[in-house]
């Protein structure tokens, strides 16, 4: 394996099923994935967002503010981190909630204790954002891969990269292998906000844009394959 620790951003938009707030044949097969990668090796820390079981810019058209929505959708990050534990764990492997929002049993995030966790082959599941409003959880994503000096963002969604155009809307866009991080954001090609890619610049780490539905794709990535898009460089 080309990296020895990654971290996995998760939109919470992707567990979503069409009938239920969470699809359970997605949540699963995520988690395999997760538990495969973790058992070969790879130390594995995973973001996770919360947009299947609240998403904030629905009620603010009704006139909630913006402050309230993302610390309701911030605590809705708890769940799906708690739901994707409990997946990760039916596989056998050993996996830790930390929240920027901790609540019961789930512990405040310490990075130092993270870090050890992580090197004891634990999953750790990073939740509640940076625990701010107004903050998306990919900048949560690029913030936490850069304090546990994770090799690799590895960034999960539906499509299979970073495109021209939006694929689902413009059947003519085109897929990047590679692109650099200030290419991105000069011609606003999407997939994460600004601050979330200024992090990963400044830092220099590297970020795949790639479809985490393919059960075969973070195992793909790991082993030097071309999946997904590539964001690196300036």
């Amino acid at each position: 394996m080309q990296f020895k620790r990654i971290l996995v951003k998760i939109s919470g938009q992707i567990l979503g099923g069409k009938d239920s707030l969470i699809d359970s044949v997605t949540l699963f097969q995520i988690a395999q994935q997760i538990a495969a990668v973790a058992a070969g090796g790879v130390q594995v820390a995973v973001v996770i967002g919360g947009g299947n079981l609240f998403r904030g810019r629905s009620l603010e058209e009704q006139g909630m503010s913006r402050l309230m929505s993302d610390q309701v959708g911030m605590i809705s990050t708890n769940i799906n981190a708690l739901f994707l534990q409990e997946a990760i764990e039916s596989s056998g492997q050993g996996c830790e909630v930390m929240s920027a929002l901790p609540v019961g049993e789930i512990q405040d995030i310490n990075i130092r204790n993270a870090k050890n966790l992580l090197s004891e082959d634990q999953v750790v599941i990073f939740a509640g954002g940076t625990g701010n409003p107004l903050v998306t959880t990919d900048t949560a994503a690029s913030l936490r891969a850069v304090q546990i000096d994770a090799d690799v963002m590895l960034k999960g969604t539906r499509v299979d990269g970073v495109y021209t155009a939006d694929p689902e809307k413009d059947p003519s866009a085109k897929r990047f292998e590679q692109v650099s991080y200030s290419e991105v954001m000069s011609q606003s090609l999407g997939v994460m906000d600004l601050e979330a890619y200024r992090i990963c610049k400044d830092f220099a780490l590297p970020v795949y844009v790639f479809n985490i539905l393919d059960v075969k794709s973070i195992h793909g990535i790991l082993e030097g394959k071309n999946i997904g898009t590539l964001i690196k460089g300036d």
